[in-house]
């Protein structure tokens, strides 16, 4: 059972976001694809954490009941998450970040790094050093955002986890009606068409190459990186550059675990985030 969000404006639109919990605050960045919102990916871990902070889960922009923003889409979510602090008063915070959600609370570390006290990231931040882009869940998403059939959002679904039990006929249908929505389809066109996708890997090998990674060592902030072993979306080779340019980084691998730890993992993924947080 989805809970009811809150809303803040932002611009010409809003921000859509669940908050539960009291204390330091911990912001929970969901990932992309079709049909994401922060509910689906953090609603299982939301009460779990909620015991111990307060937990504030937004949807991004172009995602769930939050207005797309022009231009760079990782560089808008971190700005919307600076503008949701000022807002609400908050110095600083915790952020965990899935996958794109990663990303953007990369870059929020590097751009402002006195306001993020402790980083935790589930797969998304790093670049490939020996598997080739698209890996296999972004090329299945991006197959989706040009053909977003039933049938397609399936195939992506199966790629993003190591039990293929966790892709239920609720999640397919939630997915599929959530995805199908006139701004969520161009936000993912946006992100995942097969154009874009040629142009990320034309630049991963180009001259210009290493300004997809130059922000790692600007973060500051301690760190904790998660993966999932049997990640098909983004390949665990991945993990190392920033595991070497993070300057107070870790790293925790789950086996038997594909792009999701927090729901594939979850009892493991909680308790070991949780530890580090209070450390």
């Amino acid at each position: 059972m989805t809970a009811q969000p809150k809303t803040m404006a932002y611009g010409e639109g809003q921000i859509s976001y669940h908050e539960q919990g009291e204390g330091d605050v911990l912001f929970m960045l969901h990932g992309s694809g079709p049909g994401v919102t922060a509910w689906m990916n953090f609603g299982g871990n939301l009460p779990v954490f909620a015991e111990h902070y307060r937990c504030i889960a937004p949807d991004l922009p172009g995602y769930g009941g939050t207005t797309a923003v022009a231009g760079d889409p990782a560089g808008g979510a971190a700005a919307a998450v600076l503008h949701m602090m000022d807002q609400m008063g908050i110095e600083k915070a915790h952020m965990i970040g899935n996958s794109y959600g990663a990303i953007v609370a990369g870059r929020f570390a590097a751009e402002h790094p006195g306001r993020i006290a402790k980083l935790v990231t589930i797969g998304g931040i790093g670049v490939p050093l020996f598997t080739g882009f698209p890996y296999e869940g972004i090329a299945r998403l991006s197959e989706f955002v040009e053909n977003p059939t039933r049938d397609m959002i399936v195939r992506w679904l199966r790629s993003m986890v190591y039990n293929p039990d966790l892709v239920t006929e609720e999640l397919i249908e939630t997915r599929l009606a959530t995805a199908s929505e006139p701004e969520a389809k161009e936000t993912n066109k946006r992100m995942y068409s097969r154009q874009v996708l040629d142009m990320i890997a034309a630049g991963m090998s180009g001259p210009d190459a290493v300004q997809g990674f130059a922000y790692l060592p600007k973060i500051q902030a301690p760190t904790l990186m998660t993966w999932g072993r049997d990640d098909r979306v983004n390949p665990l080779d991945i993990a190392m550059m920033p595991l070497r340019l993070i300057p107070n980084v870790e790293l925790h691998v789950f086996s038997k675990c594909g792009h999701w730890a927090m729901i594939e993992q979850k009892d493991a993924f909680e308790q070991v985030v949780l530890g580090f947080l209070k450390r």
